[in-house]
Order: structure tokens, then sequence, then C-alpha cells
């Protein structure tokens, strides 16, 4: 079985989708040596740590703006794929061939583009989601990573039940606990970063949905200021605006710049024992397909608090504490529990462990591969 896959997001895995290929193919050939990986990706898009069992292919086309990109997905891809005899087509992201005569495969994160009205974009990016929400229609098999994000699928897109699968994303082995009194790699980063000897952790991205204004918020109101800290990581936005507020004017509007620290960019090496080293992980996020971010706290011994709603649920499991995305008080409430209470901290860090070693890159791999058989055999 050669199956073709698209690797545009190869070369970005500091996203989800470049997460996603990466650990996939990874995992997909010591568990099936009969099956045969085709990496295609544009010309000039070199596949950087490409594994020795996947075959890289270069397409004619480019995707260096939206229509390149465009005509990548929807031709130049599909005609590199059968050149190279490809069995199935397998996209790892929201963007299928309309058109094909090869079997197709399409992993759907998210809707985010079609649920949240603040991330619909311009009239292009809107026909780009409503051409590939067509496309999406036409495939064999959708793919997507959580139960709630596949009633999403099923309700807004009208695909039929039966041919949307959940198969759970996982973190990465790297993602575990290590004792303190052993964790060199803690007191690394802990130097490196200035981080202090215990604190609660938000990390991921600034645009609005991830509420982190109103993390700052809640953590102002939760008295906690002078007793932890509030570790603030990942890329802070270039400029303010609605969309990706400055986290930075609101913690000192809020009078809390002295216990709130602003890690900036973070090495994806450095990330396990940034959870490791938290009191808890908070992750306030209105809507997730997956979120990984909570799955690798979780793997790290570190029990979270995020919001009902989406996957969320799902993926925190008995490790979090789940609180109502517009509730302030809740969420104030839940990080005051977490820092006061040993008990209950522990009590969660040891069910979410095990809760986390429920999901695994091997089970992802082996699903996922069975569905290339299923789409195959018909």
């Amino acid at each position: 079985m050669r199956v073709a896959i698209n690797a545009l997001f190869w070369n970005q895995p500091a996203t989800g989708s470049g997460q996603y290929v990466r650990r996939l193919v990874a995992h997909l050939a010591p568990l099936f040596p009969d099956l045969e990986v085709l990496l295609v990706a544009p010309r000039g898009h070199s596949i950087h740590h490409a594994p020795q069992h996947a075959e890289v292919v270069s397409t004619e086309a480019t995707a260096r703006n939206g229509l390149s990109k465009l005509l990548y997905e929807q031709r130049s891809y599909v005609r590199s794929a059968t050149d190279w005899s490809a069995d199935l087509l397998h996209v790892p992201y929201f963007a299928p061939p309309r058109w094909t005569a090869l079997p197709t495969v399409v992993t759907v994160h998210d809707l985010i583009p079609l649920l949240l009205r603040g991330y619909r974009g311009g009239p292009l990016v809107r026909a780009y989601t409503a051409w590939v929400s067509a496309a999406t229609r036409r495939a064999d098999r959708v793919l997507t990573d959580s139960r709630a994000a596949a009633r999403d699928i099923i309700s807004h897109l009208g695909i039929a039940e039966d041919r949307v699968q959940v198969i759970y994303l996982a973190a990465d082995a790297t993602f575990r606990p290590v004792s303190r009194e052993t964790d060199d790699e803690l007191a690394a980063v802990r130097q490196r970063l200035h981080l202090p000897e215990e604190y609660l952790l938000y990390l991921g991205g600034f645009d609005r949905r991830k509420q982190v204004p109103e993390l700052l918020a809640a953590y102002a109101h939760s008295g906690l200021a002078t007793q932890m800290p509030l570790v603030v990581a990942g890329r802070l936005p270039s400029s303010d605006s609605a969309f990706s507020p400055d986290p930075r004017p609101i913690a000192r509007e809020l009078g809390i710049q002295d216990a709130v620290q602003f890690t900036g960019w973070v090495d994806e090496a450095d990330k396990p024992a940034l959870y490791r080293g938290a009191r808890a992980f908070v992750f306030p996020s209105v809507y997730e397909g997956f979120g990984l971010p909570v799955l690798e706290a979780l793997a790290s011994g570190t029990p979270v608090i995020a919001c009902h709603g989406s996957s969320l649920e799902e993926i925190a499991g008995p490790g979090g504490l789940l609180v109502d995305a517009t509730d302030s008080e809740a969420l104030a409430d839940a990080m005051r529990r977490l820092v006061l209470d040993d008990s209950l901290r522990e009590s969660l860090a040891g069910a979410g462990l095990v809760h986390a070693g429920q999901f695994s890159w091997e089970s992802t791999a082996s699903q996922t591969a069975l569905a290339y058989r299923e789409v195959l055999d018909g």
C-alpha cells in the first residue's frame, strides 16, 4: 500500500498540523513495514528530518501565496501522487482535493474558520473555507481528533457519521514526570528562563479564543499574586489588536505585573520541564479540536484547569478541573484550589497521568493505517 501524504506543514513543527504529520509518519513504518509513505511537498519546500522509510516527492508547483497554495493542494499534489503510483491520498489538514480519482483520507483537526466569527477572515479566506468544506464532503474518510470535533464535522459539514472517524492524538514521550530532586533538565530550564521555584502556567497562543485577558483578570481576582506567580509562555503578539491582544499592558492595568512573568517563545525541547515545574497548567481556551498542551501537561504529571465545551473535557478527563468559559469567579476559584489544596493537586495529577497513558502515537498510527486499508478495501 502506497500512501501519498501532503507534507505542506512538515517544516512547521510548532504548529498542530506540523506536529501531527511528523509524529504520524514516524510511527507508521515501524508498525507497518509494508506501508510505503510518499511525502509530497511543493517545489522549493525542502523536507527536513524526513524518516528513512519515507520517500520525498517534490511537485512542479510552489505554494508561496494563496493562489499557488490552492493550485498545489488541488492539482499538483494529486498529479504527483498519481505519477508516483500512489494508492491513496492522505491530507493531514483541512484542505483535501475536490476532484481526484484516488481514494482520499483527510484529517480535519477543527472547524474554527466555520464556528468562530473572528476567525473567518475576508472574502478570499471565506471562499477558500467554502471550497475545502465542499471537498471534504467528497472525501472517502474524514479523520478527526476528538468526539467533540466529530460532532462539529457531522453537524456543520453534513457528512454522514459512518464516514467520520475519531482517532486521538498523543503527547510525545518526552512529556513525563520526573522527580524534582533528580530533574536536572528542569533546573537548567528554570535558570535559563528565570523561572520561580513554583508557578501557575499558561502556554499557548494569544488569539482571542485562548482567553488570556480573562485568565489574567481571574488571576488578579484570585488573590494569588502574593503567593503563586503566573508564568505566561508563548510568542507574544508583535502588536496589540482585538484579535491578538497584548497581555502585558493588561497585566499592568490589573496591577499584577510583578506577579506575572512573560517568557516569550519557548523552544520545544524546554516545554516538558516547563510543564513539570508548574503547580498547575491553566488553559481557558473556548474551543480546541484536541488541545495537545492539556495532554502534554497531564503526561508531565501536572493537573489542568480548562473550560467546558469543545474537546477539552475529553482530553483533560479526570486530571482536570473544568469551569465555564464565561465564569471568571470559577476560574479564579479553581486556581486557588490547586494552589492551596495539596491533596486535590496530587489526586488530579495521579488521575491525569493514568488518563494520559491511554493515548499513544502507536495507537494513532495503527488506527490511521487501518483506516487506509478500510478505504482501499471499499
